[in-house]
């Protein structure tokens, strides 16, 4: 039997700068972590499933969700870890045709946007992709313009070329060209044909303090108790006189 083709690699450090411990934070009751584990299961596009963790406690919540366990190298557990070596020390132990990096602070990420990440991989011939938000507003760097004119009229957001943000609730890599790259240079991120993919608005809240997590919670908690649909408006509109042409 050949190498399996597609590996989600969900990684989860121990410990956090910002955010003591966030992957065993509870949101709605669940930890972090099982939003990602799941949405990544139910997804029915990966050969395998493993949890690429510093510290032998997750390895309890693997077998808690039916998925494998794998036990980083004692040195890929600092805050001043690498992703690429992460990547790459996986790619070792694991060899596949590709990695999906599932991220565990992107909990709002749904099962089928996952699956929907992993086909415009395969289907675009990309080497390397990371997830992006679509952002329609007049942005600034270093006091310059990125996407509008500030000597003409105030463009509409709808008119603006969007700015894309990286989300990173799914990142991808063919396993060969990443660590071709990585031999060569040291680093893999954006290694051969680099693509992205604009996610949900649900998916972009990435957990990384405690205010983001008190936002996950409560956004969850509103969607599982209002089960209201489509839009509503102020009585007020009913009584509107419709306009000529």
């Amino acid at each position: 039997m050949g190498n399996p083709k597609l590996i989600a690699m969900i990684p989860a450090r121990i410990g956090s700068t910002r955010l003591k411990m966030k992957n065993l934070a509870l949101i709605n009751g669940r930890p972090m972590i099982s939003y990602a584990i799941q949405a990544a299961q139910n997804a029915d596009v990966f050969d395998r499933i493993i949890l690429n963790s510093d510290h032998d406690l997750f390895r309890h919540i693997a077998e808690r969700h039916g998925i494998e366990f794998y036990a980083r190298p004692e040195q890929l557990g600092s805050s001043t870890t690498k992703s690429d070596d992460v990547v790459a020390d996986f790619i070792d132990s694991y060899p596949c045709e590709a990695v999906a990096w599932v991220n565990t602070t992107s909990p709002l990420q749904p099962s089928e946007e996952i699956a929907q990440v992993v086909n415009h991989f395969w289907h675009e011939g990309f080497d390397s992709l990371i997830t992006v938000k679509d952002e329609q507003v007049h942005c600034m760097y270093k006091g310059r313009p990125v996407n509008f004119d500030r000597d003409g009229l105030f463009a509409q957001t709808q008119d603006l070329t969007p700015v894309q943000p990286f989300v990173y609730s799914v990142m991808m890599w063919r396993t060969k060209p990443f660590m071709e790259a990585y031999r060569a240079h040291g680093h893999a991120f954006f290694c051969g044909k680099t693509g992205t993919y604009p996610v949900s608005k649900l998916s972009s809240v990435i957990i990384k303090r405690e205010v983001d997590l008190m936002l996950a919670d409560y956004i969850l908690r509103t969607l599982e108790r209002q089960q209201r649909v489509g839009i509503q408006y102020d009585p007020l509109v009913e009584k509107m006189e419709p306009r000529n042409g």
